[in-house]
C-alpha cells in the first residue's frame, strides 16, 4: 500500500515511525509497589525529604505494634531481632528517628492499638482479610504484610517508596550471620593451659579470687569463661558483650563497670562474680543444688525467659524449681504454643541455645573439678569444697565488693 504514495511521502512516513519506535523504547516502564499503586519516576529511588514525616520526626520515635516470635521479634541478649523487627528499624533509621517496639498478644490488639493511635506501623504479616487499615510496605509471598492508619496516607506512601522485596532476603542473611559464631570476634585458646599440671588458664588466679563473690566452684566460673569467651580477653560479640566473662554494656553500666576497663580481665571477672551473685539472690526459691542451672541460663538467656519457662513448667504440671522440668519449656519457648501462652510475659527465646549453653558449662564443669587443682569455694549443695567468705577485692576494684 505504501507503493501508492510518491517517494518523499514514504521517506516521510518512514522516518516517522522510527521517531516513534525510539521515543517508546527510551521511555522508562512505569514502576508498581507491592501493593499495586504506581510510583512516580521521581520516585523511584527515595530521598530523605521524600520520607520525611513530620509528625514522627518530631517525636523523633517510632512506634511499631508487633507479635513476638522467630520471624517477627524477639529480644537476643538485650538487643532486637526477627527480620521483621530489622526492617522496621532500617525503615526508622532512614527516616532519622528511634524504634520502639510494642509487643502485643494478637492481630485484633495491634489493630486495636493502631486505630487508638498507639503505634505507627504494624510490622507484622498482617492477613488481608483484615480491614479498617491501609497496607503499606513489606508484603510477603503470601499476600500478607505491613499495615498503617487508614489516615496515614503519607506514612504508607513513604513505606512504598522505600521497601523493596529484596531486601527480606538480605535482612534473612543478616540476621543468620548474627546468630552465627562469625559474628563474634574472638582467638580460640585451649580450655586447658597444662592439663598436667592442673592449669585451666592464665586467669585461674582471678576466678580463685572472685568465685567467693559468686559464691561458686571457681572451676564452675573458668567453665563458664571458657564457653563465653575461650579465654580471650578481648573477645567482642556484635551485641556488644566484651571481655572474658562478655559483659554487656547494660549490665558492665548497672554494676559501675567503666567502658574502658570491660576488657581488663580482673575488672570483667569481678563485675561477672557480682553480676552471677545478683542473678542468684533472684533465685532463692530454687533449691541450692538447682539454682546454678537457673543462673546460668539467666546469664545467657535472660533472667525474664527463665521465669516464663518456669511457668509454664508450673502450669503443665511440671516443678519449676527442677531444672530438668524446666530446660523442656526453655526449649519449647521456640514454638508459638508456648511462647504465646497466657502466662508467658516475654515471648519467644531461642530456648535451644540456652539449654546447649547450660548443658556445655555442666560438662566442662565436671572435666575441670576431675582434672584441675583443688580451689577455693563450692557453691551450695555441692560437698567436694567449702563455701568461703567473700575475698575483699584490692583498691582498684573495691566497687565490686
Amino acid at each position: 500500500m505504501m507503493n501508492n504514495y510518491p517517494a518523499n511521502i514514504r521517506t516521510f512516513i518512514t522516518l516517522l515511525c522510527i521517531l516513534l519506535i525510539t521515543a517508546c523504547s527510551d521511555k522508562k516502564q512505569q514502576e508498581l509497589t507491592p501493593w499495586g499503586t504506581a510510583l512516580e519516576e521521581n520516585d523511584s529511588i527515595p530521598t530523605s525529604e521524600a520520607l520525611a514525616l513530620s509528625d514522627i520526626q518530631s517525636n523523633g520515635e517510632m512506634i511499631v505494634l508487633t507479635m513476638s516470635g522467630p520471624q517477627t521479634y524477639f529480644d537476643y541478649h538485650g538487643k532486637g531481632l526477627g527480620m521483621h523487627y530489622m526492617l522496621a528499624e532500617k525503615f526508622a533509621q532512614r527516616i532519622g528517628v528511634s524504634l520502639r517496639v510494642e509487643v502485643c498478644k494478637d492481630t485484633t490488639e495491634m489493630v486495636r492499638r493502631l486505630e487508638k493511635g498507639e503505634g505507627d506501623i504494624i510490622a507484622f504479616p498482617l492477613p488481608r482479610s483484615i480491614k479498617g487499615v491501609r497496607f503499606a510496605g513489606l508484603k510477603d509471598s503470601n499476600g500478607n504484610g505491613w499495615a498503617v492508619n487508614n489516615a496515614s496516607r503519607e506514612l504508607a506512601d513513604s513505606l512504598n517508596r522505600w521497601f523493596r522485596p529484596a531486601m527480606i532476603e538480605k535482612t534473612i542473611k543478616e540476621e543468620d550471620f548474627l546468630l552465627s559464631t562469625r559474628s563474634v570476634v574472638r582467638h580460640v585458646y585451649s580450655p586447658y593451659l597444662d592439663r598436667s599440671g592442673g592449669v585451666i588458664s592464665h586467669y585461674d588466679h582471678l576466678f580463685q579470687k572472685y568465685a567467693p563473690l559468686a559464691r561458686w566452684d571457681w572451676r564452675l566460673i573458668a567453665a563458664q569463661c571458657y564457653q563465653e569467651s575461650a579465654f580471650d580477653p578481648h573477645a567482642r560479640s556484635w551485641a556488644g558483650a566484651r571481655g572474658l566473662m562478655q559483659v554487656m554494656p547494660a549490665t558492665a553500666a548497672m554494676l559501675g563497670l567503666p567502658e574502658e576497663q570491660m576488657e581488663d580481665p580482673e575488672a570483667n571477672i569481678a563485675a561477672a562474680a557480682r553480676y552471677i551473685s545478683m542473678l542468684s539472690g533472684k533465685f532463692r526459691d530454687v533449691p541450692a543444688s538447682e539454682r546454678i542451672f537457673f543462673v546460668l541460663a539467666s546469664y545467657n538467656g535472660g533472667y525474664n525467659h527463665v521465669r516464663d519457662a518456669m511457668a509454664l513448667a508450673s502450669k503443665y504440671g511440671k516443678s519449676p524449681h527442677r531444672w530438668a522440668d524446666v530446660e523442656q519449656y526453655i526449649l519449647g519457648l521456640r514454638e508459638p504454643r508456648y511462647y504465646n501462652d497466657p502466662v508467658v510475659r516475654y515471648g519467644y527465646m531461642r530456648g535451644n541455645e540456652t539449654a546447649d549453653y547450660v548443658a556445655r558449662i555442666r560438662s566442662r564443669w565436671a572435666e575441670y573439678r576431675g582434672g584441675a587443682r583443688p580451689g577455693f569455694s563450692n557453691p551450695s549443695g555441692f560437698k567436694d569444697a567449702p563455701v568461703m567468705t567473700p575475698e575483699r577485692a584490692g583498691k582498684k576494684y573495691k566497687w565490686h565488693l
